[in-house]
């Protein structure tokens, strides 16, 4: 199983963002899907997530501005990110757990979109 990011650049505060993560592979199906991000110097936090079922939790710095969905028929879960923040910038990672035809699970991370929001 594989995971691709786009759509991260660069944006000045205020501005908006869609981020996008595919996940490929031999999938049965996805479970929980997540957003991270890594500020410079600062631990990687949990910013969004969404169960399988379409449950969401936001970091209360985003609550209100960020919006995690999913398309399950393109194994791809979305952030939608409003009214940027220069705090808001960072790397931001996709994290997935996938169910193969084997019922094992696979935990797998993005490589990282960065994101700049310029004051």
């Amino acid at each position: 199983v594989q995971v691709v990011e786009s759509g991260g650049g660069l944006v000045q505060a205020g501005g908006s963002l869609r981020l996008s993560c595919a996940a490929s592979g031999t999938i049965f199906s996805l479970n929980t899907m997540s957003w991270y991000r890594q500020a410079p110097g600062e631990q990687r936090e949990l910013v969004a997530t969404m169960t399988e079922g379409g449950t969401t939790r936001y970091a209360d710095s985003v609550k209100g501005r960020f919006t995690i969905s999913r398309d399950n028929t393109k194994n791809t879960v979305y952030l939608q990110m409003n009214d940027l923040d220069p705090d808001d910038t960072g790397v931001y990672y996709c994290y997935i757990v996938a169910e193969d035809y084997t019922q094992s699970y696979l935990p797998r991370w993005g490589q990282g979109t960065q994101v700049t929001i310029s004051s």
